[in-house]
């Protein structure tokens, strides 16, 4: 795990990587087969693929045990979103952190956001602090998420951005998630501003690709439950057919049941 662990964070010093979203071991083995270094997990995929909507639907346990799933299925490095960690202290985050830590995953995104209201940034700061101890450095890839400009800051959102990034940081952060900007200026200002390395979400609020966000500073590209999003909206087109003209022409070009079979043998 010690040796994922260094994989993943040394992956954060490169010039830049794109970190895909895995919802269960088929998904997680595919995009491992196509060739990415590492793979992370999507809280929403999770919450989707059990009939549910995203935003606390799912509690710890479960979202840990499907988790473990994805681990279990791949060699590579996971990184497991942990949303705001699972609980109301600092000891419950370290907790989740825990146990996390025990199913395999090698790193993890903590949320400053509950119920759709930032934490107060000492609280916050004290959360990074419990997770940063339960998994110490070099082997847990630490990823402080604040949602500064997907909720909505207090005040200047840049400003509070980099306060808490920094924060964070010095909490033992190994790295900065910024979701919901969407001007690629801010997001250069920010790459700049924020004391290490900065993953920002496409295909979320902003449409701007990967190569440009290295371009900007960015150092990590995740997806977040954009990939689980194409797969159900790819099956409700083709249940769509099937309803309304019972035609197969979503076949055409999909993989055949054998080579599937041959990419998720063992």
């Amino acid at each position: 795990m010690t040796d994922k662990a260094a994989a993943l964070l040394a992956l954060h010093a490169g010039p830049g990587f794109v970190l895909p979203n895995a919802w269960d071991g088929g998904s997680a083995r595919i995009l491992e087969g196509l060739g990415f270094p590492a793979i992370a997990t999507t809280s929403a995929g999770i919450a989707w693929s059990l009939g549910v909507p995203d935003g606390g639907a799912v509690d710890g346990t479960t979202m840990l045990e499907h988790v473990a799933r994805i681990v279990s299925a791949v060699d590579v490095p996971v990184s497991a979103d942990l949303e705001s960690g699972y609980g109301d202290t600092p000891d419950d985050v370290a907790r989740t952190v825990a146990r996390a830590v025990e199913a395999g995953v090698v790193g993890g995104n903590l949320e400053d956001v509950r119920g759709g209201v930032l934490f107060g940034v000492d609280e916050a700061v004290d959360r990074v602090a419990a997770a940063r101890a339960a998994a110490p450095a070099g082997t847990f890839v630490l990823n402080a998420r604040t949602d500064t400009y997907f909720v909505g800051a207090s005040g200047d959102p840049f400003d509070e951005t980099v306060e808490r990034a920094t924060r964070y940081v010095e909490a033992g952060a190994d790295c900065v998630f910024v979701p919901g900007v969407v001007e690629a200026e801010t997001i250069r200002r920010l790459a700049d501003a924020i004391p290490g390395p900065l993953n920002i979400v496409a295909g979320l609020a902003s449409a701007i690709d990967a190569p440009t966000l290295f371009s900007l500073g960015v150092r990590r590209v995740s997806l977040g439950g954009s990939l689980a999003r194409a797969a159900l909206s790819t099956l409700e087109r083709a249940g769509r057919e099937l309803l309304d003209t019972g035609t197969l022409a979503f076949l055409d070009g999909v993989v055949s049941y054998a080579d599937l079979q041959r990419r998720l043998g063992s």
